[in-house]
């Protein structure tokens, strides 16, 4: 019988900690394939490889497209790219980015449910927000087993709590117990395959690069009044998800505390350019001023002109950042009336 020998394993911030452990555990006659997926910059190499190669006692390799899979080595996601398994061989996805990131953790669980269904094991390690938790639940939906670092372990324990609060998890340990932890399921014979969610092939087709467009989208999702923050293009709720998911019709997908947290950091820029307008207004009202006091008055009309531009810029800004704080917008003509 098939064994539950395909290990994916997804971490952000806090996590290269925890890989560390679990792979100094793994001995060297460790019969199953392990795929990592960390959140990275786009630009540079990932650092895990430097760092986990020399404690490993099985190969540790970048992931490249095409590569068969290999029972006892470990494959780690390479920047600006979804590590995609897709049956036997890895893929490395050019799809959109994922919950802000490429590559994203989802993505790899998804293709490893959809793949090898009930022999997967999906590891949710130490990070902030809930990227990875919707993979996780396709993983269980699929018949695979679903492990938690324990919240209480984990530097961020956002990700950990997330997976906790919407997938059934099957085991949850700290860091030290995953090598062994795995060790013992890689060896247990994995259930005959269950029937996966139509939705999951489809999704795994996006992150490899496939074009998706408005009427494709409509298979799998619905209309909302909502904008993509990368493209400003409508955004679909996914039917039957959990949790509570977002795509455009270009393919860059949310969960709704992702889609918060990149609204919260709109928020933040209006506040700092609202800032710097105030601040070089104050400027140029002082330089006006002044040159209105030393007799310069065609500078300082020029001055005063300035003021009167960053002006309306700032009330603009402030406008803006008002709305944008304000849960309830559909209220403020009422609220202005009273």
């Amino acid at each position: 019988m098939a064994k539950r020998d395909i290990a994916v394993i997804g971490g952000s911030a806090g996590g290269a900690d925890a890989l560390k452990l679990l792979v100094q555990g793994l001995p060297a006659d460790f019969p199953g394939s392990v795929f990592v997926t960390t959140h990275m910059a786009p630009t540079y190499p990932s650092y895990l490889r430097a760092i986990l190669e020399p404690i490993a006692r099985i190969p540790v390799i970048a992931a490249m497209d095409g590569q068969p899979i290999v029972p006892g080595h470990i494959y780690l996601a390479t920047p600006d790219r979804h590590l995609l398994v897709m049956g036997s061989t890895l893929r490395l996805g050019a799809g959109p980015r994922e919950n802000m990131s490429r590559p994203s953790i989802d993505p790899m669980f998804r293709s490893a449910a959809l793949s090898f269904g009930t022999r997967v094991v999906g590891v949710i390690l130490s990070g902030l927000l809930n990227d990875g938790v919707s993979g996780l639940e396709a993983i269980h939906a699929a018949g695979g087993l679903t492990v938690v670092q324990h919240p209480l372990d984990a530097l961020e324990p956002d990700m950990p709590r997330a997976a906790l609060e919407t997938v059934p998890a099957d085991h949850v340990v700290p860091a030290r117990e995953l090598a062994d932890l795995l060790m013992r399921l890689v060896t247990t014979d994995a259930p005959e395959p269950r029937p996966v969610p139509k939705a999951l092939a489809f999704e795994v087709d996006v992150a490899a690069g496939r074009r998706l467009g408005s009427a494709a989208l409509r298979r799998i999702a619905d209309p909302v009044a909502l904008t993509c923050p990368d493209c400003q293009g409508v955004l679909s709720h996914v039917r039957g998800q959990k949790p509570l998911r977002f795509r455009c019709q270009t393919g860059h997908a949310f969960t709704a505390e992702q889609l918060d947290a990149k609204h919260e950091l709109v928020d933040e820029a209006l506040r700092v350019a609202l800032r710097v307008m105030e601040e070089r207004l104050e400027l140029v009202e002082r330089m006006a001023r002044d040159s209105r006091d030393n007799g310069r008055l065609a500078l300082a009309e020029l001055y005063e002109s300035r003021a009167e531009e960053y002006q309306r810029y700032a009330e603009t800004l402030r406008e803006a950042a008002l709305e944008s704080s304000d849960p309830y917008p559909e209220r403020a003509p009422a609220a202005q009336g009273r």
